[in-house]
């Protein structure tokens, strides 16, 4: 039997999943089929390529739960952590990357490692026992012959919903005579941080003219057999929550609240549409929450309709594709393995989590466990009292098999505790608790 991890899949959950492993000293085989088999959503043949948004989502560790992820996985000696810090840019108290030299980054490390081979090919069918252990970590664009592999070695009938990309604007084209700098609230502890996003300001007559324009925009037709597949609720397209009430944006991507106007202070925006910095330069920025299934012309005609964006030249426009997970509750066991296959790990969006970070973590988990199994220890998996514990327990049982669908790492996945205060009132203190007993449960688990 092989004694090298072999990962099928080069993105966040495989790049995390190698270096964890070839720091315990295993050597990894990394498949990455890129840039042979290209997909439509990946630009660059780099490992751990950004494809949606830059952000990595809040970066408080003691609040939120997804800042609790980021803790937990840099005290695991995470890559995608390391060069996320590394190669990170102003957005409040969010954190988010210049998404090239991010993946430049995690590709350079990788392929400077002695234990890592990477090998650029695709993988098309699932590999045997005699093969060794093995990761998939082909996330939403896995390729169809991999997919059906699966699919005949799951028994299931349905991978896949749908998932939507926002699109990016030039900075230079934006008119800063409307639009302004500020970050809600002014979060953030520098200058650089509290001015992070760019805030374009819509009055009612505005707004109303723009849901029109989303209503009526051409949109992208689905092809046969997928007229069924779900929305992921956590990423819609703008034109599609706009369609649940035209209110709708308002309370959402679009709230006009914890910002002031310096063009007109004096006046309240009825809604307000967001850009945050894409790249260290300063040169890009993509519109938070505008992920769409608008056709390109379409996007153009609705997005110069938002004041300041009238000049706005795109350096990529949205875009709408299928996303792929397995049914994890039904399939694999608390260790991530195939049950029927024990060989085979599963890790990242595959799995059903939602979320770069949450990706990422499912990959440092993968390649922990298939690491130890390898060394002949197995590592049981973290306590359900952390991040990384609760989102893995969600997925490998936690969840119900008949309604499981992709899940962002969040407080409600955490064991409950009884003497803390409940309601939205007791909600800082409550999440604080989580967070303090997460962070002891976890180093207490890096230390197995």
């Amino acid at each position: 039997m092989d004694k090298k991890l072999h990962i099928i899949g080069g993105g966040m959950a495989g790049s995390e999943a190698a270096w964890q492993a070839v720091n315990l000293g295993v050597p990894v085989v990394l498949h990455e089929m890129r840039p042979k088999v290209k997909t439509f959503a990946h630009h660059t043949e780099n490992l751990a390529e950004m494809v949606c948004s830059n952000s990595f989502r809040s970066d408080d560790h003691e609040g939120n739960a997804v800042g609790l992820l980021h803790w937990e996985m840099r005290q695991a000696g995470s890559l995608i952590m390391e060069m996320a810090d590394a190669n990170s840019v102003p957005a409040g108290s969010a954190l988010a990357v210049d998404r090239d030299h991010f993946s430049q980054g995690v590709s350079q490390r990788l392929a400077a490692h002695p234990l890592v081979t990477i090998k650029r090919e695709e993988i098309t069918e699932l590999p045997p026992p005699e093969q060794g252990s093995v990761v998939i970590a082909t996330g939403p664009l896995t390729s169809e012959a991999l997919g059906k592999a699966v699919l005949k070695a799951t028994g299931e009938t349905s991978l896949a919903f749908f998932d939507a990309i926002a699109p990016i604007v030039y900075a230079d084209s934006i008119d800063l005579t409307k639009a302004w700098f500020q970050s809600r609230y002014d979060k953030g502890e520098t200058e650089e941080e509290r001015t992070a996003y760019l805030n374009c300001p819509m009055d009612r007559t505005q707004y109303e003219a723009f849901i029109d324009a989303l209503s009526a925009a051409e949109k992208t037709i689905f092809h046969e057999g997928e007229t069924d597949t779900p929305y992921f609720e956590g990423c819609l397209p703008i034109e599609v929550m706009a369609e649940r009430g035209r209110e709708t944006l308002r309370f959402g991507p679009m709230k006009p609240v914890g910002l002031t106007n310096p063009h007109q202070p004096e006046i309240k925006a009825y809604a307000v549409v967001q850009l945050r910095r894409d790249n260290a330069l300063g040169t890009l920025f993509n519109i938070v929450g505008f992920q769409t299934k608008m056709k390109y012309g379409a996007q153009v005609d609705v997005f110069k309709q938002i004041p300041g964006l009238e000049n706005a030249e795109f350096a990529r426009l949205g875009g709408i594709h299928r996303n792929t997970f397995i049914n994890s509750p039904r399939l694999l066991d608390n260790q991530m393995r195939l049950k029927t296959q024990p060989h085979i790990r599963f890790a990242g969006q595959i799995t059903g989590v939602e979320g770069y970070v949450e990706s990422a973590a499912m990959g440092l988990l993968a390649g922990r466990m298939a690491a130890r199994q390898i060394l002949g220890d197995d590592l049981p998996p973290p306590n359900p009292e952390t991040a990384m514990g609760a989102l893995v327990h969600h997925i490998t049982g936690g969840a119900d098999a008949k309604t499981f669908q992709p899940m962002n790492v969040n407080f409600g996945l955490f064991p409950p505790i009884d003497d803390v205060r409940g309601g939205r009132r007791g909600r800082k203190d409550r999440y604080k608790a989580y967070s303090d007993r997460a962070k002891a449960a976890w180093l207490d688990w890096l230390t197995r």
